[in-house]
């Protein structure tokens, strides 16, 4: 067995003595640091009384392969390159037709809202999948406390734009900051979440620290990670990826099996860590809290 030595090991994969202990005191006002193990057996028993098929897929799975193309678009580039990213201290500008437009800290966005711990299905558009125990606010409380005015249709969430930070915004490979947006009744509605944790620890770098969006109904592309403003607009915002290939890409991204994507089927995905695929379900299998939210509409015309 390979022990890395700290002569070993990459300055850059070293946590900062100050962020170290700054990420332990706001675990505690949050209410996160369980013990691994604690935490699992509760999403277990949690799973098993509902009857899904939630087994959680493993933390290094969870935090080694994902797609956050700001750090490379390798499946285990933002693990192997994230360590740059600072993500304390942190702001979010909200901006838009809001009644509280301001830079929020991120503690003072959430201040005196107690975080929820959520066991979601998370699917990305190449045919994998994960389930992970996120930890969040619900976005809906934090947007009736912003109280966005009559125009506010849809809401933009924006990435950090900071190629120190970011290195994979160097290259040109989507057109940066990264962006994605909500209808507001997609946003208000109770399992969206401003995510900050997983399996009772802090976000990793990798993973879209310090706060995230999690849209499990949706495609992972979705779910914009380290968000540095919040917009409340009236017009449907154009997201990342409907500008970079739109004829692959929509604005809901809502999981269908039905309808493939140009260069492959979605009709079953691989959960992570395992060998066998599964017949992936619509909504993500959340069908039975969403689909009214597309009554009427063309889901093949609306992908």
């Amino acid at each position: 067995m390979l022990i890395r030595r700290p002569p070993d090991i990459p300055t850059r994969e070293i946590t900062d003595e100050r962020l170290f202990w700054g990420r332990r005191e706001w675990l505690a006002s949050v209410g996160l640091g369980l013990a691994g193990s604690t935490v699992l057996a509760r999403v277990a028993k949690a799973a098993a009384a509902r009857g899904d098929d939630l087994t959680p897929t493993s933390y290094d799975w969870v935090t080694g392969y994902n797609n956050f193309y700001e750090f490379g678009t390798g499946k285990d580039d933002p693990k192997r390159y994230a360590g740059t990213l600072r993500p304390r201290p942190w702001s979010v500008s909200v901006e838009g037709d809001v009644k509280k437009p301001a830079v929020y800290d991120l503690d003072d966005l959430f201040k005196a809202m107690k975080p929820e711990e959520r066991i979601y299905r998370h699917r990305c558009v190449e045919a994998w999948s994960m389930v992970a125990p996120w930890l969040g606010y619900p976005l809906k409380d934090v947007i009736k406390r912003l109280e966005p005015g009559p125009k506010a249709k849809y809401v933009e969430f924006v990435t950090l734009l900071d190629p120190k930070q970011m290195p994979g915004e160097r290259e040109s490979v989507l057109d940066w900051p990264y962006v994605e947006g909500l209808r507001m009744d997609e946003a208000m509605h109770p399992l969206t979440l401003l995510t900050v944790g997983v399996y009772g620890k802090p976000l990793p770098n990798q993973n879209g620290a310090p706060v995230r969006l999690t849209v499990p109904w949706k495609y992972g592309f979705k779910s914009g990670k380290s968000i540095v403003k919040i917009r409340f607009v009236e017009k449907q915002p154009m997201n990342t990826w409907q500008l970079a290939a739109p004829n692959e890409y929509g604005f809901y991204a809502n999981v269908n099996p039905t309808v493939d994507h140009p260069r492959w089927s979605q009709a079953k995905e691989r959960p992570l860590g395992q060998f066998f695929k599964k017949p992936t379900l619509m909504f993500n299998g959340y069908a039975d809290q969403v689909a009214s939210l597309y009554a009427g509409m063309n889901l093949r015309t609306n992908f």
